[in-house]
């Protein structure tokens, strides 16, 4: 007789088992054969995977040590990212891309948030050149883009803030132009925590009337200053000419520190009282248009250059003046400060740089 045909009874997934169907043996004995080879097989891999087990119950402890580890870790590192504390990340480029464009490589757009930080605002209130700029740069925010600001640009602008403050309390300079920005702030965040209620300021109403009693406490420091004439014994101001008294007078740009000035010392006061002072400080300010358009005379029939002066401070901006300011960079499209190195490929990158006043740096 010929030998008897035997069906596999192995599991589906039986390796034997091809794509046509089930694979079928001569004798018996080859049957059992093959289930004993993958009896073994399976025992050994049983045998594997209690040792993997109990290696991994072995190391189970410096397992978890090591996640926590790497949460604790990364955790930090948003947090200051976010600026959740006092210390700010800082970037060790000093200058961001600005792309009116999108790629898939680079995003078009830069945020305040990001900019307070790349471009190390904190550090730039510190040099006298930039201090005047960074205070205009807040107000204009304070003003217009409060709305705007998400929780990190929040952060950085109050952070800034601070160190400004702090910077007028212990030198006891620029006083009132940090009061007039506090008051700024202080206005524009009445008027829109008012209407929180329709979404207009990003974060708690908590946070915002935090901030504005901080606010209101930074305004009773500033106007609790007391200056006292420090004891100089020397040559003072007015002991100088009056050609030179005139000719540093001539320096100021605003009108009310002339009027302050003025008010030091009766000599002072009619120097302060000059027609060529405000005449110029008119013309430096405003257009001859606007000039004509806002003439005043006065009782002798003559042009009041000082009614003149803040007839047209409230009617259009003054001129703007800065030591330093931000470039732009139009063959890059790199922002930076003024004498900061960025990689630039023109063959003159100075003649590729354009300056940014406040409000240009706000429309970017």
């Amino acid at each position: 007789m010929g030998s008897k045909l035997y069906r596999c009874s192995c599991p589906l997934n039986c390796p034997l088992l091809g794509q046509s169907g089930p694979i079928w043996f001569k004798e018996q004995k080859s049957v059992k054969d093959h289930q004993a080879g993958l009896d073994e097989k399976s025992g050994s891999l049983v045998s594997d995977l209690s040792s993997y087990c109990t290696k991994e119950v072995y190391n189970k402890e410096n397992l978890f040590n090591s996640l926590n580890y790497d949460v604790a870790a990364k955790k930090r590192k948003k947090d200051i990212m976010n600026s959740k504390t006092k210390t700010q990340y800082f970037h060790q480029e000093k200058w961001i891309y600005v792309h009116k464009g999108s790629t898939k490589e680079r995003h078009g757009y830069c945020t305040l948030g990001e900019a307070f930080n790349r471009l190390d605002f904190s550090t730039a209130i510190l040099d006298s050149r930039r201090f005047n700029y960074v205070v205009r740069l807040l107000e204009l925010i304070a003003k217009s883009q409060l709305t705007s600001l998400s929780g990190i640009a929040q952060k950085n602008f109050m952070n800034i803030l601070e160190k400004v403050v702090l910077k007028v309390l212990e030198d006891q300079q620029n006083i009132r132009l940090i009061r007039e920005l506090l008051q700024t702030l202080y206005t524009s965040l009445c008027t829109l925590v008012q209407r929180v209620g329709k979404s207009v300021l990003v974060g708690n109403i908590n946070m915002w009337v935090y901030r504005m009693e901080t606010i209101l406490l930074w305004q009773q420091q500033l106007s609790s200053i007391q200056i006292t004439r420090p004891a100089f014994k020397g040559l003072t101001f007015t002991d100088l000419p009056l050609c030179l008294q005139l000719n540093i007078m001539q320096r100021l740009s605003d009108g009310r520190d002339l009027v302050s000035l003025g008010q030091v010392a009766p000599d002072l006061h009619v120097l302060s009282e000059d027609r060529l002072l405000w005449k110029k400080l008119c013309q430096y300010h405003f257009s001859e248009r606007q000039i004509r358009k806002r003439l005043i005379l006065s009782d002798k029939g003559q042009l009041d250059w000082k009614k003149m002066y803040f007839k047209l401070v409230r009617c259009y901006p003054r001129r703007e003046q800065y030591g330093d300011t931000l470039q732009l960079c139009k063959h890059c499209h790199i922002l930076s400060w003024k004498g900061t190195d960025h990689p630039c490929t023109a063959n003159n990158p100075e003649s590729c740089s354009v300056s940014l006043s406040p409000q240009d740096f706000i429309n970017l």
